[in-house]
């Protein structure tokens, strides 16, 4: 069974017993990925690893404008 046939059914018992229904499939999948990645952001903060990339860019970016 797929997410869609799973959703449909979840829908049809939320109506029947009178429940708010479910969020459609893919409705907070952009939000999860955010939430994942700002927590391995999070992680690597608390290990004490630096920023990469582009970052580490935009810091020293922002660095560089304040002292100027």
């Amino acid at each position: 069974m797929n997410a869609l046939h799973q959703y449909l059914f979840d829908t049809y018992r939320a109506a029947r017993l009178g429940e708010p229904t479910p969020p459609a499939p893919g409705t907070h999948d952009l939000a999860v990925l955010r939430s994942v990645r700002d927590r391995r952001r999070f992680e690597r903060v608390l290990a004490g690893r630096p920023a990469r990339g582009a970052l580490r860019a935009a810091l020293r970016r922002r660095l560089r404008s304040r002292a100027s």
